[in-house]
């Protein structure tokens, strides 16, 4: 296909249309996983092996009913766990489609930017720094340095002269230019759509806390059942007949249910989250957001409007405002939509200064660096060639050669400018080689966001401080902050000298202090790095690539709308609005997420040692099995999978950050079980002779399943909330599924399913009653109590 273009003008829509019909979008199709492949991979792990091998016990005792009845719920469980995680795959791949790689091209003339996705070959694009290449693309002008390594493992920077190609996928590190796309698609050199949404599914810290609970289960279940097999060895039961029972009673420890939780927990909150302008790569993010105590902003497009316009002109000797502007504003570049450029050429075309000036055409522009601290730019005029440039004062000052007094004379204006919130740069120009002449001084201001103050103190208000870090001077960065709240802002090489100091890494040295002026893209990791070493939980917004590092490093890294492809990359959430709202629904739903979870650990650990602690005690004391291999094992898939609708639960938010030290809840669950423990096997015992359960094991093992499953469920309604049960009503979902435990269980008993007889009416209910009265009466007392006394701040 011919790229043939215009670079000045770029592709019409016409050929954009021809061309996409031909080599269709920027995209590589996807090799899909055959959903039965998935099917199948839901009966391979320890619960379906459990289950298995009591398919396989039962079938060689010839139970073959029981054979039948359990491969039943292995299917239902299979089939369950499947649509759910299908329903969060969605989620993700909807986000995916949200949140793509941007590309700046040039078409009909206009400068625009469009999803990676709708390239076509013959497109004239723009790189700058922390793009990442969306296609194969030819360099027309510029000189880059990129970053090749995820495509050729190669760490070390590649610089790209004119004429060369940029590999798509590539990073773009310094330098700019413009380019006409070549390949595309699955025909690009490496042939890798370029993504930003990170598909691997991160360890959660959860998953960590929970997987020492499960150990710990198994050893309390463990060691109840040893006691079983040695007793009933000495009582010369079975052992055929015990082994399933065993079995089903250590899968109870299993989670059975929880990765399926987690992820629709996660996901069902990414996507509330998407609704309001938070899009998340990582769906550990939300997790994270929920024990954050410390968020970092950066100054601008978060605490201001991202809007900066010029305010001032002061002219130097010999020089008129028109010759200020003029040399700024081509020292600037449209293409790269930077706000600061696009105020020196907005005020110029404001004021028609470009309208009876000369022609100048440009030769060669260097963008802005954190490094140089300006911009630069060659133009010719008549003939004659010029370099232009803008950039903080002091570094243009030095550079046109001015020397000490007349820089501090400089910043004597500068900071008068900064006392009203002013940002000052200093515009030079002169001969292509040799020293510049300075030619003026250039106000510029953006105004703060009218909700800053509210939000700062709305995230205070959540316990997460607030910490502004700007490359803006100390006097302007200083009046900014106090208009909003954040008084207390240090010079950052205060900060570096003191940690520096030795005996500082443990030392919170950010306490009081509201923020930093002065700052580099790379002191953002320092300021992250010592924030996490004093114990915090930190969050980070940034745009550019240099603060890539301290967003990969922060636990909450926060690209806002306005970030480079590679800080979006780098980051877990993407903000599609500016300012700060979206973080407050961000921290919001993550402990939203988080406090479902946790009811999900309490109820788990407590009717664990329920279900274990009765059975095996009911054997010691009565000398029998009180309930069926079938019975628990229907009880176990029922109640797993109605807590599943806890990740859309209704609950109520902590207003502290959240933290994974959950020892205290754990005490509360071992008492909760311990307590539910006790009234069942006094209820057993009530019941023994006036129930008839000494004469009739179906009985007994209906009464058995009746009463765990309706604990079950009432243990759930008072576990999900902190104070008294009734303070909060359980969401829709969560109710339709208890309700429908104890429907469909209470059915089952009355239809006649295998080991399983009818009870009368009455002692159904009384058995009802007794369950809902010791779990939202006595026990939900007991937890109160107990909360209050180990975990105060959760009742707070």
């Amino acid at each position: 296909m011919t790229v043939n273009v215009n670079p000045d003008t770029g592709l019409t829509r016409a050929e954009v249309e021809s061309r996409r019909a031909e080599s269709g979008y920027n995209e590589v199709a996807e090799k899909k996983k055959h959903p039965l492949l998935g099917f199948l991979r839901k009966f391979w792990g320890l619960s379906a092996w459990m289950l298995e091998l009591i398919m396989v016990l039962s079938a060689v005792l010839g139970k073959y009913s029981d054979v039948i009845l359990v491969g039943a719920l292995l299917v239902i469980n299979a089939v369950l766990s499947f649509l759910q995680e299908r329903r969060a795959a969605g989620v993700v791949e909807a986000l995916r489609k949200r949140l793509q790689v941007g590309a700046r091209v040039r078409r009909d003339s206009t400068w625009q930017v469009i999803p990676a996705r709708e390239l076509v070959p013959g497109d004239v694009v723009r790189v700058r720094p922390g793009d990442i290449v969306p296609a194969d693309v030819k360099l027309l002008t510029g000189t880059l340095s990129v970053d090749q390594s995820a495509l050729t493992g190669e760490s070390k920077d590649v610089d790209k002269p004119p004429a060369s190609v940029l590999s798509s996928g590539s990073v773009v590190r310094r330098g700019e230019g413009n380019g006409v796309v070549v390949l595309t698609g699955a025909k690009t050199s490496f042939g890798r759509t370029t993504e930003l949404v990170q598909q691997a599914r991160p360890k959660l810290h959860i998953e960590a806390v929970v997987t020492k609970v499960v150990r710990w289960l198994f050893v309390i279940v463990g060691a109840l059942l040893a006691v079983v097999v040695v007793l009933s060895l000495i009582r010369s039961v079975p052992l055929a007949e015990m082994v399933p029972l065993v079995l089903v009673l250590l899968m109870s420890a299993v989670p059975v249910a929880l990765p399926v939780m987690f992820t629709i927990s996660m996901a069902v909150g990414s996507k509330e989250l998407a609704k309001r302008g938070v899009l998340v790569t990582r769906l550990s993010a939300a997790e994270d957001a929920a024990t954050m105590d410390v968020l970092c902003v950066d100054k601008t497009g978060t605490i201001t409007m991202n809007q900066l316009a010029v305010t001032e002109v002061i002219p130097q000797e010999h020089s008129t405002e028109t010759d200020v502007l003029i040399a700024g504003a081509l020292a600037s570049q449209e293409a790269n939509q930077d706000p600061i450029d696009l105020a020196f050429l907005a005020a110029a075309k404001e004021r028609k200064i470009f309208d009876n000036a000369p022609t100048f055409t440009p030769v060669s522009f260097a963008p802005f660096d954190a490094k140089n601290r300006r911009t630069e730019a060659v133009v010719e005029q008549n003939g004659t060639r010029m370099r232009v440039m803008k950039g903080a004062v002091r570094t243009i000052a030095e550079t046109c050669g001015l020397q000490a007094p007349a820089i501090e004379a400089l910043e004597v204006r500068v900071n008068a400018s900064a006392a009203k919130g002013y940002r000052t740069l200093a515009v030079a120009r002169g001969p292509e080689t040799g020293t510049p002449s300075l030619i003026g001084l250039v106000s510029l201001f953006d105004p703060p966001r009218p909700d800053a103050m509210q939000l700062i103190a709305a995230l205070r208000g959540l316990g997460v401080s607030v910490k502004m870090l700007t490359g803006d001077a100390l006097p302007v960065a200083t009046e900014l902050a106090r208009g909003v709240g954040l008084p207390n802002i240090r010079p950052m090489a205060e900060l570096k000298a003191a940690i520096a100091a030795p005996g500082s890494t443990s030392v919170d040295l950010l306490a009081g202090v509201d923020g930093y002026a002065e700052v580099f893209p790379e002191d953002k990791y320092i300021v992250v790095q010592h924030l996490q070493a004093s114990g915090h939980v930190t969050g980070m917004t940034g745009d550019g690539v240099n603060d890539a590092p301290a967003l990969r490093q922060a636990e909450v890294g926060i690209a806002v709308s306005t970030a480079t492809d590679v800080a979006k990359g780098a980051a877990s959430v993407v903000l599609t609005a500016p300012g700060l709202t979206n973080i407050i629904a961000l921290v919001e739903q993550g402990r939203t997420i988080y406090q479902r979870i946790l009811t999900w650990i309490v109820n788990k650990i407590s009717r664990t040692i329920l279900k274990a602690s009765f059975v095996s005690i009911a054997f010691v004391l009565t000398g029998k099995f009180v309930v069926s291999v079938f019975a628990m094992l229907l009880l176990t898939f029922m109640t797993d999978f109605a807590k599943i609708s806890l990740s859309t639960d209704h609950v109520r938010w902590s207003k502290r950050p959240e933290t994974w030290q959950i020892g205290g809840f754990v005490t509360v669950s071992v008492v909760l079980g311990i307590a539910m423990v006790a009234e069942a096997l006094a209820f057993l015992w009530i019941c023994w002779s006036r129930f008839g359960l000494t004469t009739s094991d179906s009985a007994l093992y209906t009464f058995s399943f009746l009463l765990l499953l309706y604990f079950a469920v009432f243990s759930v309604v008072s576990a999900r909330e902190r104070r008294a049960f009734w303070s909060t009503m359980p969401g829709k979902a969560l109710i339709v599924a208890l309700a429908a435990d104890v429907l469909v269980g209470t059915i089952l008993t009355r239809v006649g399913v295998p080991g399983l007889m009818p009870l009368p009416w009455s002692q159904t209910l009384a058995i009802l009653a007794y369950a809902a009265v010791s779990c939202l009466i006595v026990n939900d007392a007991i937890k109160v109590v107990i909360i209050k006394w180990r975990v105060p701040a959760a009742v707070a």
